[in-house]
């Protein structure tokens, strides 16, 4: 009998079944839930359930992030019903705005941990693979369900297996890399997926640059992605855990539809073609192409070692194009402030807005004018998503969109590196 993959593994601890196999239907009872500026809405489903109360509050968090401080009145009136409720559901796990970006803030309080599951409100719940816990994204009305009964059915997905070889050479990233897998899956190349990760690059990579790899991996349509959590995860976690956990490895025989080997060591910058996160060809074909915007922030690289990146390219240089800068929590705009980072890119002209999701989703403070093209460090670039649906948006990593800013066109970082 084959042995179990990560996912099989971990649905089957959170429905406390001793086992279970990719295609099983099972109750699940998360070990956290999230929501954001949605949890307005939300709660209108929930109260159509006749649920009395969220069943376990002390397993919900919500996140104050998308539209930060609120721009409009009824963003304002959202944010003030959320307040409301959150009082009286006694839902201590409560994070204001200016906090940040939920995924970061969550990963930040550690309030989950290797082994758990956590089901989110958002797209991009996959970002907790990189700390060796099962995150997917679920709707609104399933979010409903779990704040009445605390659990949900959910479907074991099949797994593929993707083994990482090298190292990344100097200005090529975790975002480079992801964005090469994203080319070669397509965007619903791992659809409702499993997509686990292994091998030595992994261990080379820095936790800044780990939390990119599962985060953008639901561009491929992914159910959850994970890397396995080692030591350094561990000790990250130290000093932040309130209880205690056991991590999860996928078993050597375990079973995959699909298995894919890379090696990172001659891979160059690479970037994402509008209108597509899987469009993705190498840098060096797009090189020149003019920009009127440059944004480095979101979920995906909005952390202090992408702020740092920047400030690599960036220092003593002026942009020629606006440069918007969006910290993933307030957390990492403290650390970027004592670092002098902050100071570097005010210098090079940068405009600092509050950390918080941005105009990442076309909500708030970064919106392109009609026909601007960007340049952006976030993890989507589909027509319309920063807001402006004949504003073009080019995906790469925080090195290139800092560079891309100085030349005022798609340039290649390395020349500022050497």
């Amino acid at each position: 009998m084959s042995g179990r993959t990560f996912a099989e593994k971990a649905l089957a601890r959170a429905a406390g079944k001793p086992d279970a196999r990719a295609g099983d239907i099972l109750d699940v009872r998360p070990d956290l839930v999230f929501s954001h500026d949605n949890s307005a809405a939300i709660r209108r489903i929930f109260e159509q359930t006749g649920a009395p109360r969220v069943v376990r509050p002390e397993r919900v968090a919500i996140t104050l992030d998308h539209a930060v401080p609120a721009p409009t009145r009824q963003h304002a009136q959202n944010h003030a019903e959320i307040r409301e409720w959150v009082q009286a559901q006694q839902i201590g796990a409560f994070f204001e705005v200016g906090r940040g970006i939920c995924h970061q803030v969550i990963s930040e309080e550690a309030l989950v941990l290797p082994g758990e599951t956590i089901l989110g409100a958002d797209s991009h719940s996959t970002h907790f693979g990189w700390l060796g816990a099962f995150g997917a994204g679920i709707g609104r009305s399933e979010m409903a369900a779990l704040w009445a009964t605390g659990e949900l059915w959910l479907r074991v997905p099949e797994a593929i297996r993707i083994t990482l070889r090298g190292r990344l050479a100097p200005g090529v990233t975790s975002k480079d890399l992801s964005l090469c897998i994203l080319g070669r899956l397509g965007a619903d190349g791992g659809l409702y997926q499993s997509i686990e990760f292994a091998g030595e690059t992994l261990a080379a990579l820095s936790l800044d640059e780990r939390a990119v790899i599962p985060n953008m991996m639901a561009e491929a349509g992914a159910k959850n992605a994970y890397l396995p959590p080692d030591g350094a995860v561990f000790d990250y976690l130290e000093a932040r855990r309130t209880r205690d956990y056991t991590p999860l490895y996928p078993d050597p025989d375990a079973e995959y539809v699909a298995e894919h080997t890379l090696d990172v060591s001659a891979l160059e910058p690479q970037i994402a073609l509008p209108d597509r996160p899987d469009q993705v060809v190498p840098l060096s074909r797009v090189i020149g192409q003019p920009v009127q915007q440059a944004f480095l922030g979101t979920c995906t690289n909005g952390r202090l070692e992408d702020l740092q990146a920047a400030a690599e390219v960036l220092r003593g240089q002026r942009v020629r194009c606006r440069l918007i800068v969006i910290p993933a929590s307030a957390a990492v705009m403290l650390a970027a402030s004592r670092a002098g980072i902050i100071d570097v890119l005010l210098e090079a002209g940068a405009a600092i807005g509050t950390p918080g999701c941005g105009p990442c989703m076309g909500n708030h403070m970064g919106i392109p004018a009609p026909s601007e093209v960007t340049i952006s460090s976030a993890n989507r670039n589909y027509r319309g998503r920063m807001g402006t649906p004949d504003a073009p948006v080019y995906l790469a990593s925080p090195y290139v969109v800092a560079a891309s800013a100085v030349r005022g066109a798609i340039s290649d970082p390395r020349e500022f590196l050497t």
